[in-house]
């Protein structure tokens, strides 16, 4: 499925010194049509009350929709941009990591829409995402 065939290290390489590394979130797994993620439930992650903060929850499915899409278009042409996201926040979770799974709605050629499911380390679902990314001309 995915047009650019790149290495985990190379996609954690790209996204050295962003917000994933602020919060701690790196890329586990690129699979044949998914990309999987986990981030920490830690300080960084967390809201007041201790529990993972919903607006974490967020970036790490942006991030991981995005990622995906930039392996389906010619990235030194084309730039990949979120374009909405929504999330239900389901289960709450006070520790450990959350792992995110991207999946594929609907691919086109301007226009990608992605499902991201995220669970805690019981695999119970926490939250569920969908992201639209728009898919536009890099400026040269």
């Amino acid at each position: 499925m995915w047009k650019n065939e790149v290495t985990l290290s190379v996609i954690n390489e790209m996204c050295k010194d962003t917000i994933h590394t602020t919060l701690g979130i790196e890329i586990t797994e690129v699979g044949k049509d998914y990309l999987k993620g986990r981030m920490p439930v830690d300080s960084r992650t967390v809201q007041p009350m201790r529990i993972l903060h919903g607006g974490a929850n967020v970036v790490l499915a942006e991030s991981l929709g995005s990622i995906a899409s930039l392996l389906m278009i010619n990235y030194e042409e084309e730039i990949a941009v979120g374009l909405d996201v929504n999330a239900n926040h389901i289960r709450s979770v006070d520790s450990g990591y959350v792992y995110g799974v991207a999946k594929p709605i609907n691919i086109g050629k301007k226009v990608h829409v992605w499902e991201i499911k995220i669970t805690d380390q019981q695999d119970q679902l926490s939250c569920v995402s969908r992201l639209t990314v728009s898919i536009l001309p890099k400026k040269k």
